[in-house]
């Protein structure tokens, strides 16, 4: 792809290759090629634009075009090899059990010089989720229990890298006929990391998981885990069209905050203090617990900058401002391999629930919506490294009238990549960064 512009940071990265089958190299009719990541989505997805102008290979393709001639219907595999524009190139090269395949076609404007169209492209494992079901019992480690899901025979059976946290507390469960992304993304929302903070387990304060694909394999992992790594790269916001200064890997071409502060929105949500009823049916009784952020989740979690979680005015954080209510599933699944193991452990432990709802339903939540109160989409030069869950280090500039402008030492800092995307076309090459995090305060970076 030829560069349409002088920027070098920006100017168009390479499809080094692209073939639908067993067609030749189609990279020439690409118009523009977006590749999407996000924490929330347990398949990444690329999208192009595809401009047909009369190429034609008569041997392969002969004279009615690509979707005609092949033909595509779906389901056919892509190769793809694509590049950016760093200094060394980043590259991202979809074969083997990285593999793509047709999955959509649409958008199309035919005419009798040219024809426009969007294809969507997905994982072989995407297509296989629809054609499984999770049908057993499954005891133990809810992170030990994701693998298999996502391995055994009967399954999707990827052969892609699987990056899990280890999980506190076990968890039985049977799959109920639910497709396995499906029950990988529900016990995410069950889980709770086995990790200290400040030398306090993080049990009862942090929880909550995120279920998602990078480029680099399957992720199952802790919202906290992922804010106690270190920021992979340093970015600016200068409005200057120079070189970024000393120790910044490059520039944010532009940043949009869309959600700093929504203080309604929080309190509906209960993200500073809740109020949950736990019901017992089986000994036909009920315990009612408060959460709130100072007294469940003080040095229990990790947050990306230096002022507390509790940084909102004390007078809404002290009492609830959401109502829960959770039935405890006590004598469910009791754990053992036969009926009077599981009959000896229900005995033992009468009155324990399967899911331990006190210590992970509500910490879940809050944390969740914790992590998602700044939000800002920042746009970079192409740099096909970076991945969801990654995080990098962001400094804004100062509103001031001295010439010599500080960063700002409230909204600067770390932030987590919740959802990007690379965007290649002919002139240039782009990634959009939509980055959260949980609190204020510009932490100093460090290498």
């Amino acid at each position: 792809m030829s560069s349409g512009t002088a920027d070098t940071n920006t100017r168009a990265g390479d499809i080094t290759k692209f073939t639908i089958g067993d067609s030749p190299d189609f990279s020439a009719i690409v118009q523009e090629l977006k590749y999407y990541e996000s924490v929330f989505q347990p398949s990444t997805e690329v999208r192009v634009v595809i401009l047909e102008t009369g190429m034609t290979d008569t041997e392969k393709i002969g004279p009615r075009g690509v979707l005609d001639s092949l033909p595509i219907r779906g389901g056919e595999e892509v190769l793809l090899s694509i590049e950016d524009n760093q200094e060394n190139p980043n590259k991202l090269s979809f074969k083997k059990e990285k593999s793509l395949y047709v999955n959509r076609i649409g958008g199309i404007e035919p005419g009798t010089q040219k024809d426009l169209y969007t294809m969507d492209f997905c994982s072989r494992e995407y297509l296989a989720n629809n054609q499984t079901r999770v049908v057993k019992r499954y005891d133990g480690r809810i992170n030990s229990n994701v693998v298999k899901i996502l391995t055994e025979n009967g399954g999707i059976q990827t052969k892609k890298k699987i990056d899990t946290d280890v999980t506190a507390v076990p968890y039985n469960f049977i799959g109920n006929d639910k497709k396995p992304f499906h029950v990988c993304s529900w016990l995410a929302s069950k889980a709770i990391p086995a990790m200290v903070v400040d030398g306090k387990s993080s049990i009862g304060g942090a929880a909550g998981y995120f279920f998602f694909e990078t480029y680099d394999g399957y992720k199952f992992k802790a919202v906290d885990k992922l804010l106690e790594g270190k920021p992979l790269k340093r970015y600016i916001l200068t409005g200057k069209p120079d070189t970024p200064p000393a120790g910044y890997t490059g520039k944010l071409i532009s940043a949009k905050i869309d959600r700093y502060i929504d203080l309604e929105r929080n309190l509906n949500l209960g993200t500073y203090a809740n109020r949950s009823i736990f019901f017992d049916q089986y000994g036909f009784s009920y315990q009612v617990r408060d959460y709130n952020i100072e007294d469940n989740q003080k040095d229990k979690v990790k947050n990306t900058g230096k002022h507390d979680l509790g940084w909102v005015h004390e007078a809404f954080t002290k009492g609830p401002s959401r109502l829960m209510s959770h039935i405890l599933d006590v004598g469910t699944l009791p754990s053992g391999r036969s009926t009077e193991e599981q009959l000896k452990h229900w005995k033992d432990h009468p009155d324990t629930p399967t899911f331990d709802a006190a210590n992970s339903m509500v910490q879940g939540m809050m944390r969740y919506d914790q992590l998602f109160t700044i939000k800002t989409d920042v746009i970079i030069a192409g740099d096909f490294s970076l991945r969801a869950g990654d995080l990098i280090y962001c400094d804004f500039p100062t509103l001031t009238v001295d010439h010599n402008k500080e960063t700002n030492k409230e909204t600067g800092g770390i932030y987590m990549i919740a959802s990007l995307c690379h965007r290649l076309t002919r002139g240039d090459c782009y990634t959009s960064l939509t980055l959260v995090r949980d609190t204020f305060g510009r932490i100093p970076f460090k290498d």
